[in-house]
């Protein structure tokens, strides 16, 4: 897939769980906030190059809505980025593997999280990680919607399509 034109599977955080997370993005990295909501990255454009087989098993996708625990900032890219990450979440991963099915034998392992400030357009100082580490963003968070999502020119991502995941009555709802 070219720079111009890419594509991927994501789970976008709902409004009201997402307040504090983007008051941090706006306020810490104004350009990401502008091209895409606060999400975490379900599918990478490489790995569903083969829409049309992405699009079918996600037709035929028997699960139910997840939960993940997010529990710690983390620097990476030389410490100019930041992000929440997650602690290991089982069903995130079978949800690649379902989706992934006959495109990918064995996905590579993708560690939900979500960015807080991209290193392309932002610089994490050890002020800024400090002032957000003493915020509590460490939550549990259910999605149950996956969006296909596209960019072309490094402008907006857009929305071209959601599937719906089952509700599990399993997961307490706030």
């Amino acid at each position: 897939m070219s720079k111009e034109f890419r594509r991927q599977l994501t789970l976008f955080i709902k409004s009201r769980d997402a307040v504090l997370i983007e008051q941090i993005r706006k306020e810490y990295n104004p350009k990401q906030f502008e091209l895409i909501k606060s999400h975490v990255t379900l599918c990478r454009e490489d790995e569903i190059e083969n829409i049309d087989l992405v699009l079918f098993n996600l037709s035929r996708l028997k699960i139910k809505e997840i939960q993940i625990e997010f529990d710690k900032l983390v620097r990476f890219d030389n410490d100019k980025g930041l992000m929440l990450h997650a602690k290991e979440c089982i069903a995130f991963e079978e949800l690649r593997h379902q989706i992934l099915k006959g495109i990918i034998k064995e996905p590579r392992k993708q560690e939900p999280h979500i960015t807080l400030m991209h290193p392309r357009n932002s610089l994490c100082t050890d002020d800024i990680y400090d002032k957000i580490n003493n915020l509590n963003l460490t939550q549990k968070l259910i999605f149950d919607t996956i969006s296909l999502i596209e960019q072309k020119n490094m402008g907006k991502w857009e929305l071209r399509e959601e599937f719906k995941l089952e509700k599990d009555d399993n997961i307490l709802h706030s």
